[in-house]
């Protein structure tokens, strides 16, 4: 500061008496006396001003702000020291006192919130030495004196979320911009410290972190601002770990489970409901985007029997109460074919994680069977509705991925017709697809009626729910098929195995 004083030849001198002058000028004095009109003295207004600071009080003021910090710091070490030295007893009454009745949830929540906490802590001080290591360096090879000293300060205070960097950065900054003449290594000092911090930020702290704390990245930072405004910097200093119980807490007290909800980076709906609410939002993109994400690693039969049934039966039960107006239905069904027919064909690409929009074996013609007449044929029957068409349109879809010729009846034909069709295809195996909560009636009415007709025929039927398959063989009266299956893995099963001359081709595994 002397420095800068007198590098203006004496202009910072001169500045300050012109201001003192005109502050002077422009102040009138203040009269010694006054009298009214009467004649009578008024009283002459009073200034107190406070004495300037004596070196013994600023001296008494720094003591007293350091001793009652470090009596703080006393008090909580002492109480750290006891609560460690009594913890089985105060873990005791704690159990006591939340739920003495429920100690197998209250043992497994304080074991579930002390193992997150002591993760995140420890991993949180390897990310922290390594940021002070980083900086340390930095400095030591651009100069800044005591590079030890900076590292350490800037390993502790990034203990500080979002401020202590900065704090950090200062310090050898000011450093800097004291000894050194020029101003060069002060913007070098802070893109060091934001380039290490977007370093840890982005690589270390995912890959230390990962599901520690269970805390989604939007309620750290609303947390950090929450505890930050009810305790000011304490609180910021204690967000994670506060945050954190309170997640553990909704997700082990029911009546706390939205504090789990809006905290924790769990996800909140199922893939079927997500896949369900981006159609009734009309956002076929997106339902796409989900169903190839989750195909991702998985097979066509997990897709369907775990994203798109379930959200059919969701689409169903919505229609028979009411609640699914007729542009929504429409557009339900009528993109989720074409989802269904456009996710099929790039079914291989999907699973081995390259998005491409190539039609995997078109060149290789290996879709249909290279004889119609084979026997290996199966008849797609819906039960009723045009869900039920989804469900056996993707079975003949999985059926053709295996060299078995297949093929589905419109849901909008009469029965008379349907039957007319199986006469005229005479296949070797007909499939009834029905979708819940209403499928399981018309099924078992339409196989009741192709057994009556056609006994010869196998029969199988898919009642895809996600029940047990032998709750559906229980039902009473039960459903005249040869075999019942509860998913499209089963049901393709089960025409497999009634068709032993089909020699599919075998799948490549996934």
């Amino acid at each position: 500061m002397h420095l800068v004083q007198i590098s203006g030849g004496g202009l910072i001198e001169w500045v300050t008496r012109v201001i003192h002058g005109l502050t002077a000028e422009l102040t009138p004095p203040a009269p010694s006396t006054a009298r009214s009109q009467s004649g009578e003295e008024k009283p002459v207004p009073v200034e107190i001003r406070k004495a300037p600071f004596s070196p013994i009080e600023i001296v008494r003021s720094i003591l007293g702000s350091l001793l009652s910090t470090g009596v703080a710091a006393l008090i909580i070490i002492v109480f750290v020291i006891f609560m460690l030295i009594q913890k089985e007893d105060l873990r005791d009454r704690l159990i006591r006192l939340i739920g003495a009745g429920r100690v197998n949830v209250t043992t497994q929540a304080l074991d579930d919130a002390a193992q997150r906490l002591s993760h995140y802590l420890l991993a949180q001080a390897g990310i922290n030495i390594a940021f002070g290591i980083l900086a340390g360096c930095v400095l030591y090879f651009i100069g800044v004196p005591n590079p030890l000293l900076w590292g350490l300060s800037a390993a502790l205070l990034r203990y500080i979320p979002y401020l202590g960097i900065w704090v950090a950065a200062c310090l050898p900054a000011l450093m800097a911009f004291a000894v050194e003449p020029g101003w060069v290594k002060v913007p070098i000092i802070f893109g060091t410290y934001l380039g290490i911090d977007l370093l840890m930020y982005n690589f270390a702290e995912p890959f230390l972190y990962g599901n520690t704390t269970g805390i989604s990245p939007i309620a750290i930072l609303v947390a950090a601002v929450f505890w930050t405004w009810l305790w000011g910097p304490v609180g910021l200093f204690l967000a994670t770990p506060l945050t954190v119980c309170l997640v553990v807490i909704g997700r082990y007290v029911p009546s706390m489970e939205f504090l789990s909800i809006l905290l924790g980076d769990e996800p909140v709906l199922k893939p079927e409901t997500r896949f369900y609410q981006r159609m009734l939002a009309m956002n076929l993109d997106e339902a796409t985007e989900l169903a190839e994400d989750y195909l991702k690693g998985k097979s066509i039969e997990q897709l369907d029997d775990c994203v798109i049934i379930p959200a059919l039966t969701l689409a169903e039960e919505d229609r028979h109460r009411g609640r699914l107006d007729e542009e929504r239905e429409q557009f339900l069904f009528q993109n989720t074919r074409i989802l269904v027919e456009d996710i099929t064909e790039r079914a291989d690409s999907l699973i081995a994680g390259n998005n491409s929009n190539r039609r995997p074996n078109d060149d290789a013609g290996n879709n249909r069977p290279a004889n119609s007449t084979d026997r290996a044929h199966v008849l797609c029957i819906p039960a009723r509705d045009e869900a039920d068409e989804i469900a056996a349109l993707m079975l003949e879809q999985l059926l053709s991925k295996r060299g078995i010729a297949a093929k589905v009846l419109p849901c909008t034909g009469l029965l008379g017709e349907c039957m007319q069709k199986v006469e005229e295809e005479k296949p070797g195996v007909v499939c009834v697809a029905a979708v819940p909560p209403f499928g399981y009636v018309h099924a078992r009415y339409l196989c009741r009626r192709l057994r009556t007709r056609f006994p010869e025929i196998k029969v199988d039927v898919a009642i895809l729910t996600e029940g047990d398959v032998n709750e559906i063989k229980k039902r009473q009266p039960p459903v005249a098929a040869d075999e019942i299956g509860s998913s499209l893995a089963q049901a393709l099963a089960a025409i497999l195995s009634l068709l032993p001359n089909a020699n599919p081709r075998p799948q490549p595994a996934t």
